[in-house]
């Protein structure tokens, strides 16, 4: 079969960061295997830091996964299943978990499966599914109305699933007359709107450099609209009478936008880490004097996921995506690196209709 691997850790992201070539097929080896026939695969930052080595020293110390499929935003048709699976048959689509678990650890059994103790993640730790096929286990697969298409709702696998979880966290502290600011209204944050504005009453304030996403974000639900200009915290300030939002959101994590989101963020109120790639420097007398949180969101639960894909089936979450063939997957990975990409960037594998 075909698939993208990564050959290289280089925090420069050159072309040829990936390279397509055929690999030998995934195979059955556990009851509870599934094999994953790939209608889209989702291109997410997440990936540029791998090709950049920031994953290296959490998930591949010595080297020894290279070189290895990446892609960890899959959607398809189950190909194969082994004998202990029965939540999906072949045929069936499906949509893919990030993350493989056990169901049998502390974490799983309260819930919080992306914790899981056991756990693996496909295009990370290893083989995902920029690929003709992938293999991931029958915990992680959530069988979808077949209406939806693979290469729609693929990207919400992690970047949907990661911003429906933080929003979803945050519904307590966003009740009524609350307001949420939203840093970043790209492949991420674009999905964080719609989940607020599906979940909560607050007033929803979206900070952006691009004048086309902010007027995107208008049509996805935001309230207000801040151009990130140099000048946008004091204006996100003067839109909250001086105090800050009650939770910010913050979609790019890097850039100095974390000391941005920090800087909105109201007293005894969260800032939410989504995005990731720099550093927050906070000095500890600011978070105690104020009583502000910062809290960090991995990917979402199984029933997160769930929850998201009946929200898709009703029309209330939509993904805005770019498709390339799983052919010019270098090419993706160039435009996403270099701010060409609008949305989330689709891999699709030949043969199947884009």
């Amino acid at each position: 079969m075909k698939a993208a691997r990564v050959h290289k850790y280089d925090e420069s992201v050159p072309a040829g960061s990936v390279v397509v070539e055929e690999v030998a097929e995934p195979r059955i080896e556990d009851p509870l295997d599934v094999i994953v026939k790939i209608g889209g695969a989702g291109l997410c930052r997440t990936d540029i830091h791998i090709v950049e080595g920031q994953w290296q020293p959490i998930q591949d110390a010595d080297n020894t996964l290279l070189p290895y499929i990446i892609g960890h935003e899959n959607s398809g048709w189950v190909e194969e299943v082994g004998s202990a699976v029965t939540n999906v048959e072949v045929g069936d689509t499906v949509i893919c978990h990030p993350l493989m678990t056990c169901g049998l650890c502390r974490a799983c059994r309260a819930g919080n499966d992306m914790h899981c103790e056991n756990g693996a993640f496909p295009g990370i730790s290893q083989d995902g599914g920029f690929a003709d096929l992938l293999k991931t286990n029958a915990r992680a697969v959530v069988k979808l109305d077949p209406i939806l298409q693979p290469k729609d709702i693929a990207a919400l696998a992690d970047a949907g699933l990661t911003a429906y979880h933080a929003a979803r966290k945050a519904v307590p502290l966003l009740y009524p007359g609350t307001k949420c600011v939203v840093m970043g209204a790209g492949g991420l944050g674009h999905i964080g709107i719609q989940s607020l504005k599906a979940l909560t009453a607050a007033k929803i304030i979206v900070v952006d450099p691009s004048d086309k996403a902010l007027a995107l974000a208008k049509d996805w639900g935001a309230d207000e609209l801040v151009k990130n200009d140099g000048n946008h915290v004091n204006t996100v300030l003067e839109m909250t009478n001086g105090a800050g939002a009650e939770v910010v959101m913050d979609f790019v994590g890097e850039k100095g936008a974390q000391d941005d989101v920090w800087n909105m963020t109201k007293p005894d109120g969260s800032h939410y880490v989504i995005g990731y790639g720099g550093k927050t420097n906070v000095p500890t007398i600011d978070i105690i004097s104020t009583e502000r949180n910062i809290i960090g969101n991995l990917v979402g639960t199984y029933n997160d996921l769930a929850e998201l894909m009946v929200l898709t089936a009703e029309g209330k979450v939509t993904l805005h995506t770019s498709t390339y063939p799983l052919d010019a997957a270098d090419e993706a990975m160039q435009d996403l690196n270099n701010g060409k990409l609008q949305g989330r960037g689709i891999l699709i594998p030949e043969g199947v209709a884009a």
